[in-house]
């Protein structure tokens, strides 16, 4: 009897029945994992550690990664306001939007990385709050806020105010909700009947002053695009961005997604390393290509074409956003990611950030050039990207190679030092005459030495 007590009582034991149980844990969580469907994610650590700033908002919490920050809750009472507002336009009680949600709740939990450390309660209330704000704010934009009764001026629901920082907010990767939820309320209250891609073309609109460019699409072209079910506001207003990629071959698509690699130093890329200065001593002209779409970059012919891009001081925030969603979702392709990696490439210098500007691709509302150039090759510098299979691995091939070609450059390199200006010009045809001219005098003085007296 006391040795079958000693023997259960044996270290050995009590370690192996240790590890039995965190391999059922286990079990359990590979199984969770499978009913999961996460989509909004917490910005990876080597990401926010280049500049916390731009995942981080500044004026409103929406979901629960900064629900209770508490330079965030001033904000909380123009929520409550949103949703009296709703209540009483609609005539609606407060307890048929708490309902429906909470059938959503499972559903929306498990749309976030991690665990949510919220009970139930506290979680649905959140999600409608969120979703009431967000919803009055496309709202607002579309139809005008003091239609919807709100006073002129005021600090939250009009058109001044702190709506641009909001705005700015509400693409942050952790600062979202499903867009399911707000599918949900909007067709709670919807008093013009709920059509589809009404909520998205709300969105877009709203979104529109953070487009990098000053031609923002059509937001009946850009819908018709993609997906009636978008994923959160995010990953809609990346959609919009690079809505005509979804017209390349499905097969080219699917060979540049998710073709990424994290901190990979040495990682081979067929990327543009050559700057602006470098390819125009090539030979390699640039221009301005006229498209609204900032990523759809052309080259033919020595020519490189790069759409207009605007740049202004949300300009890196929304970038780095964008960049972590592709890094993280997996189903993701990486188009902006290659477009700001050859970007960064291209761009050195303040002089080439001029140049761009003089050739009317850039626009920028920063202090000066050399911003522009810290700002693009910021952005990139927590990236190591195997590109090789990206949208514009074919284009970078092809102006690698004419920048290594050796007579391409030694024309380039003639036209740079004597074709750059007409001067320059007049001088080199004067040189040749000049040289013609003593040719043919050296000519006739052999000539004449030579040739017998009559």
């Amino acid at each position: 009897m006391d040795h079958d007590r000693n023997e259960d009582q044996n270290p050995q034991s009590e370690w192996l029945i240790v590890i039995k149980k965190e391999l059922e844990k286990a079990g359990l969580d590979n199984e969770a994992f499978f009913v999961r469907k996460p989509c909004i994610y917490r910005v990876p650590r080597y990401l926010r550690e280049a500049d916390w700033r731009s995942y981080t908002p500044s004026v409103v919490s929406i979901g629960p990664y900064h629900h209770q920050n508490r330079h965030l809750l001033p904000m909380d009472r123009h929520k409550w306001r949103a949703f009296h507002r709703i209540l009483d336009r609609q005539n609606h009680d407060f307890n048929l939007y708490l309902d429906s949600i909470k059938e959503l709740e499972p559903k929306a939990r498990g749309s976030y990385e991690g665990e949510i450390n919220l009970d139930s309660n506290e979680f649905v209330k959140m999600m409608v709050l969120d979703g009431c704000f967000v919803l009055e704010l496309f709202r607002g934009i579309k139809h005008g806020f003091e239609e919807l009764g709100y006073a002129k001026g005021d600090p939250v629901f009009s058109i001044c105010g702190s709506l641009d920082s909001i705005r700015r907010d509400m693409v942050k990767i952790e600062n979202q909700i499903p867009m399911f939820i707000l599918d949900e309320l909007f067709a709670l209250q919807s008093v013009e009947g709920h059509e589809s891609g009404m909520l998205a073309s709300m969105a877009i609109t709203f979104f529109a002053p953070l487009i990098p460019t000053d031609e923002p699409l059509l937001e009946s072209r850009a819908v018709s695009q993609f997906g009636p079910h978008p994923l959160h506001c995010l990953e809609l207003f990346r959609e919009n961005l690079v809505s005509k990629a979804l017209i390349l071959p499905k097969r080219a698509k699917k060979l540049w997604k998710r073709r990424l690699s994290r901190n990979v130093v040495g990682k081979p890329t067929t990327q543009v390393t050559y700057s602006v200065s470098q390819l125009r001593e090539s030979g390699i002209r640039f221009r301005k290509r006229k498209t609204d779409q900032f990523w759809d970059i052309k080259y033919k012919n020595s020519v490189l074409e790069i759409p207009r891009i605007l740049i202004h001081d949300g300009t890196k925030s929304v970038f780095r956003n964008l960049v972590a969603f592709e890094e993280c979702h997996p189903e993701c392709s990486n188009e902006i990611t290659a477009y700001l990696v050859f970007m960064n490439n291209l761009i050195d210098s303040a002089q080439d950030v001029g140049f761009l500007h003089y050739e009317g691709i850039i626009e920028h509302w920063l202090g000066n050039d050399g911003d522009v150039a810290a700002l693009f090759n910021g952005l990139c510098q927590e990236i190591v990207a195997d590109l090789n299979n990206s949208y514009l691995s074919g284009l970078t091939d092809k102006i690698n190679k004419c920048r290594d070609d050796r007579w391409s450059t030694w024309k380039a390199d003639f036209r740079h030092k004597y074709f750059r200006s007409p001067w320059a010009l007049i001088s080199v045809i004067a040189a040749i005459v000049l040289l013609l001219i003593t040719i043919v005098q050296a000519f006739y003085d052999v000539f004449s030495y030579y040739k017998p007296t009559s």
